[in-house]
């Protein structure tokens, strides 16, 4: 072999890998271990188990196309973001950090591949929902007039639902960068800041910063002011722990 096409050869194997590459490798962590496996068949069969319930025990308006598929989405939010946790933490729960930075030592891109990859298991859970929506309707449709009105805002609100959803998940993950923890308090701090709604005194500041302000997103066709509670909560609950995270990966010491 030449010189030259030695040198080809060597370039092109220590290149560095393409996010899409990256991306690729971290959608199929997500799906190649046990526990994310199982973590997306529940959260498949839950939205499946919520369409067959509503169909059966819902009145004629639950059973309409963006009742149902809210109904969907919100399920499947519920157990979804623990993956984006998992997708995060495992590399130092399971010690494979080492590896991951050795082979591409810019760490926010590795960061940013597992947003990518979160982004899109969050868009293909939402077209799964959208999906299982449609056909219950299909098969049992509402009698109302409206059974089958879904407008193009509710669907993008709702795909806009889900995808926040994931990214709170990876964020938390990336501020605590150990699962236990990070899922615990995923759960944990919205219940107990939404506790402090019941608080008269403080109800109407905790409608912008609890986790509920993203609720709307699913339910109607939200305007201003519901905007600006969902942008302070996003900011609150997704921003500031991923900034808290990519510094804490930025510094820490990989073993």
């Amino acid at each position: 072999m030449s010189t030259a096409a030695t040198a080809d050869v060597r370039l092109a194997r220590d290149a560095r890998p393409s996010l899409a590459r990256l991306t690729r490798v971290e959608l199929r962590k997500m799906v190649d271990t046990r526990s994310g496996f199982w973590l997306l068949l529940a959260v498949a069969a839950l939205m499946l188990l919520v369409v067959v319930v509503v169909q059966i025990a819902g009145n004629e308006h639950d059973r309409i196309l963006s009742e149902v598929l809210s109904a969907t989405v919100q399920t499947a939010a519920v157990l979804l973001p623990v993956v984006g946790v998992l997708l995060v933490t495992a590399e130092w729960g399971q010690r494979t950090a080492l590896v991951s930075f050795a082979l591409v030592p810019e760490r926010l891109r590795v960061i940013l591949a597992k947003v990518l990859a979160g982004l899109s298991l969050a868009l293909v859970a939402y077209v799964v929902a959208l999906a299982l929506a449609a056909i219950s309707v299909a098969v049992a449709p509402s009698g109302a007039d409206d059974t089958w009105t879904l407008p193009l805002s509710l669907i993008g609100q709702d795909a806009l639902y889900m995808v926040l959803a994931m990214l709170m998940g990876i964020a938390f993950g990336a501020a605590f960068l150990s699962s236990a923890p990070a899922i615990v308090l995923y759960f944990g701090l919205p219940i107990a800041i939404g506790a402090l709604g019941s608080i008269s005194a403080i109800s109407g500041t905790m409608d912008w910063i609890e986790t509920g302000a993203l609720a709307p997103l699913t339910e109607e066709i939200v305007g201003g002011k519901d905007w600006a509670q969902v942008l302070t909560a996003t900011l609150l609950w997704t921003v500031l722990p991923l900034a808290i995270g990519l510094w804490r990966i930025r510094r820490n010491e990989v073993k």
